[in-house]
């Protein structure tokens, strides 16, 4: 396979995602999520030596309405995944792909020195790259 060939992240990475401080509220994130259509929440940084965070509508589901605790109650910072696995902008999405089936995930951001850049799930790879000439 030639380099022509290859789809890399950066083609097909998304900017839909809400980026939100932890300290926000689980009920005032959904509303976020709900208005933009966004599947995912990113924890940004505290400062620059932080790490970001992400949340994914299954977290909060398993996190606050699975166990009835009140989402108005619950800061997003208490159910985060903390530090975020993220993805270079440069990585063929095969890899992409292998590394998310490896570490069980569905959604990465994808961060390019210390800067975020978007968000990378499986409906980008496979609709926007793999799919690309359907």
């Amino acid at each position: 396979m030639s380099d022509k060939q290859q789809v890399r992240v950066r083609d097909v990475m998304t900017n839909n995602y809400q980026l939100v401080d932890g300290l926000m509220m689980t009920d005032h994130a959904l509303s976020k999520m709900k208005e933009t259509g966004a599947p995912v929440l990113i924890v940004d940084k505290r400062d620059d030596n932080d790490e970001y965070g992400i949340v994914l509508l299954s977290d909060i589901a398993r996190e606050v309405l699975a166990v009835n605790r009140a989402p108005e109650r619950v800061n997003i910072y208490e159910i985060m995944s903390k530090p975020v696995v993220g993805v270079d902008p440069n990585m063929n999405i095969r890899y992409c792909a292998r590394l998310f089936n490896k570490l069980g995930f569905s959604y990465a951001p994808v961060i390019d020195k210390g800067q975020l850049l978007g968000i990378i799930g499986y409906a980008d790879m496979l609709l926007e790259g793999l799919c690309h000439r359907c």
